[in-house]
C-alpha cells in the first residue's frame, strides 16, 4: 500500500511542470529601471564577444558606431531620418497595443499611406507645393487607417485573429507596389528597369536644419499621442478596453465602435510615416519604402511601455546603432550579415531582460510543489 502511495506521489511530481511562468506585480520603477541598464551592459558585452569572435577589437567598433552617427552633421541628418519614420511608426501602434489590439501590420500600413500619397505626387504637383503636401498628408493617413480598419471590422464582426490577419496585409501591401511599379505609374524614360519616376520639388517635404520636417512633426505627434492617451474620454476608453472588455461593456462603452476608431487612427498615424518617408528622404515610391521599420517598431513599443517620450529615446537609440552599424561594415571592411547579427544579439538580451520586468520563472521543488 505504501508502495502504491509513494508511486503516485512520484507521478503527482513529474505531471507538474518542471518550470513555469508565473506574471510580476508591478515592478517598482527603480527595480525596472535598473533591470533594463543591466540589459543594456548584459546585451554590449554580449556583441562584444561576437565582435571578438569576428576578429576585431570591441571598443574600437563601438567608438565607431557612436561616432559613425554624429561624427558630421551629415551624418547627424542620416540618423535623424532613420528615427522619424521608426518614431510615428512606434507612435502608431502605441494606440493598438494600448487596447490589447495586436497590430502586426504597421509595415503595410506605412506601405499604403505611400501607395495613396503617390498619384498625387505624380499627376497633381503642378498645384502649389503647400497644397500638394497636404492632400499627400491626407491621403496617406486615410488609407493607411483604412488598411488598419479592415482587421479591426473582420475581428469586431467575426472575432478573427488579428496578429495574422494585420500581417498578411503587410504582404498585400508590399506587393501593390511592384504592381505599380510595373504598370501603370511605371516610368517610361526608365526602359531598361521598372521604376517609378522621382517626385517633383513641389511634392517634397520642407527642410529644417538641414533635415525634412518629418522630424517636427514627429515631435509634435509625440505631445499630441499623449495627451491623447492620458487626457482624453476616448483616451480613457482605449486603457478600459485594454484592462478588460467585459469592464467596458458594464461600464456602457460601446468596444466595436472604439476597435475600429482606435484601429483608423492607429492605421493613419502608421500611413503618416509613409507619406513623410516618400516625400522627406526616398523621393519616389519603392518596395524598399518601409524597409522594416514597422516590424522594428513592434519592438520599439513594446520595449518603451507604449510611454511616448519613452518612444522617442528608444527610437533615436535604435537609429543611432543601425547607421552606426553601417559605417562599422565600410570602416571594418565587416559583412552585412555579421552588422546584422552583432545587432540581432544585442535586441536578443534587451529584449530578454525585458521578459524578467513582467514574467518569473518558477520551478518545481521536490514534492511537485
Amino acid at each position: 500500500m505504501a508502495d502504491k502511495t509513494t508511486l503516485a506521489a512520484h507521478r503527482a511530481e513529474h505531471r507538474q511542470p518542471l518550470v513555469r511562468v508565473v506574471r510580476k506585480n508591478d515592478m517598482p520603477a527603480y527595480k525596472s529601471t535598473l533591470l533594463r541598464i543591466g540589459a543594456f551592459v548584459v546585451a554590449l558585452v554580449a556583441g562584444g564577444l561576437f565582435i571578438l569572435c569576428i576578429g576585431q577589437n570591441p571598443f574600437d567598433v563601438y567608438g565607431t558606431i557612436l561616432k559613425g552617427s554624429f561624427r558630421t552633421s551629415m551624418a547627424i541628418q542620416a540618423t535623424v531620418k532613420i528615427a522619424v519614420p521608426l518614431l510615428i511608426c512606434s507612435l502608431g501602434l502605441t494606440f493598438a497595443f494600448k487596447m490589447n489590439f495586436w497590430n502586426i501590420g504597421a509595415e503595410g500600413q506605412l506601405i499604403m499611406g505611400a501607395i495613396c500619397a503617390t498619384p498625387i505626387a505624380l499627376y497633381l504637383d503642378g498645384l502649389p507645393r503647400p497644397l500638394v503636401l497636404i492632400l499627400m498628408v491626407l491621403a496617406g493617413m486615410i488609407g493607411g487607417g483604412i488598411w488598419a480598419l479592415i482587421p479591426a471590422i473582420f475581428k469586431v464582426r467575426f472575432g478573427t485573429n488579428e496578429t495574422l490577419f494585420t500581417l498578411m496585409l503587410n504582404y498585400i501591401a508590399l506587393y501593390m507596389i511592384m504592381y505599380f511599379r510595373e504598370g501603370p505609374w511605371r516610368d517610361p524614360n526608365t526602359p531598361a528597369y521598372p521604376q517609378i519616376k522621382y517626385f517633383s520639388q513641389n511634392a517634397r517635404l520642407y527642410e529644417v536644419l538641414g533635415v525634412h520636417i518629418g522630424w517636427i512633426i514627429a515631435l509634435v505627434l509625440v505631445i499630441l499621442v499623449y495627451i491623447y492617451l492620458n487626457k482624453t474620454k476616448q483616451g480613457y476608453e482605449i486603457s478600459v478596453v485594454g484592462e478588460s472588455q467585459a469592464t467596458a461593456r458594464y461600464a456602457g462603452m460601446n468596444v466595436g465602435r472604439i476597435v475600429i476608431r482606435t484601429m483608423f487612427i492607429s492605421g493613419a498615424v502608421c500611413g503618416l510615416a509613409g507619406v513623410i518617408q516618400i516625400s522627406g528622404a526616398d523621393y519616389t515610391l519603392a518596395d524598399s519604402v518601409a524597409g522594416g521599420v514597422g516590424f522594428t517598431a513592434i519592438i520599439v513599443a513594446w520595449i518603451s511601455r507604449l510611454n511616448p517620450f519613452v518612444i522617442t529615446l528608444v527610437s533615436a537609440l535604435f537609429a543611432i546603432l543601425e547607421k552606426g552599424c553601417s559605417v562599422m561594415q565600410s570602416t571594418f571592411q565587416i559583412s552585412t550579415t555579421a552588422s546584422e547579427v552583432l545587432q540581432g544579439v544585442i535586441l536578443f538580451f534587451i529584449l530578454g531582460f525585458e521578459f524578467f520586468t513582467r514574467y518569473a520563472l518558477v520551478f518545481r521543488k521536490r514534492g511537485g510543489k
